[in-house]
């Protein structure tokens, strides 16, 4: 039985930046197919080109040379505005640094995304919190970023990449600035989100998140030097495995001295 067409599909990308009179070759020639639901991790040294690469399967950014076909649609001939609707509506982006506003509740920022769609307030409430309660957060709509703890606030940043029904979460180093705990969470998250059919494509230097991807594409010198399959490991799992966290001790011991 044909395998369905690729989610995804670069081919012989290459990207060249000006630098006074210097080019610099950041991808020489790379070629890649995503297919739905598949949980890839990206990996590469700084200014191996990985960043490169995942600016332009963001629509951020376009390859000096080479196609890149994104659901069926040639990104190359897309218009400012038809890059940005596509931005809006197949992909949905998490950041390192989560990109939360500061004084806007965790129920505002995930309905940011439907703001810019024109989606009506009541319809924007209703998906926002369904989408905050899908990554565990149904009790927190109304706290701000300053309320919730980091792993918390990825949660939130997942929850507005979600709302909008992608068909590609595109995760830049989502676990850089998460304790090893609390990243390993937000895997099991990205896991159950595959499993639902939701692509990831996670870039990351630390292998052992890589680990929780079922591919692991390396990236070096600009060029694919790797891309493997195996068996992932299974990151609810592992939390099985772990103590608790200080939060959930807390809420036990709060538990256990509370008046009967």
């Amino acid at each position: 039985m044909a395998r369905d067409a690729a989610l995804i599909a670069v081919r012989d990308v290459e990207k060249v930046y000006q630098t006074g009179d210097v080019e610099v070759h950041a991808l020489r020639g790379v070629s890649l197919d995503v297919h739905g639901g598949e949980f890839v991790a990206v990996m590469g040294s700084s200014g191996s080109g990985k960043s490169t690469l995942m600016n332009i399967l963001g629509c951020l950014d376009r390859p000096t040379r080479g196609s890149y076909v994104l659901a069926g649609r040639q990104v190359a001939r897309m218009g400012r505005n038809e890059l940005a609707e596509t931005r809006n509506e197949v992909l949905g982006f998490v950041f390192q640094s989560f990109n939360l506003l500061a004084r806007t509740s965790a129920l505002e920022n995930v309905e940011l995304p439907l703001v810019y769609r024109g989606i009506g307030s009541k319809e924007r409430h209703r998906r926002a919190t369904a989408a905050l309660e899908r990554v565990g957060l149904g009790k927190r709509l109304d706290h701000t970023p300053a309320q919730l703890s980091g792993g918390q606030q990825q949660r939130v940043a997942i929850a507005r990449a979600l709302v909008g029904e992608p068909k590609v979460i595109l995760a830049d180093e989502p676990t850089g600035n998460l304790d090893s705990r609390t990243s390993i969470e937000v895997m099991a998250l990205f896991q159950e989100l595959g499993r639902q059919g939701i692509t990831v494509v996670l870039v990351t230097h630390e292998p052992d998140i890589a680990e929780f991807a079922s591919r692991v594409v390396v990236v070096k010198d600009g060029l694919i030097t790797s891309d493997t399959t195996h068996d992932p490991r299974d990151a609810a799992s592992v939390l099985a495995t772990l103590a608790p966290s200080p939060v959930e001790v807390a809420k036990v011991s709060v538990a256990a001295e509370a008046p009967r």
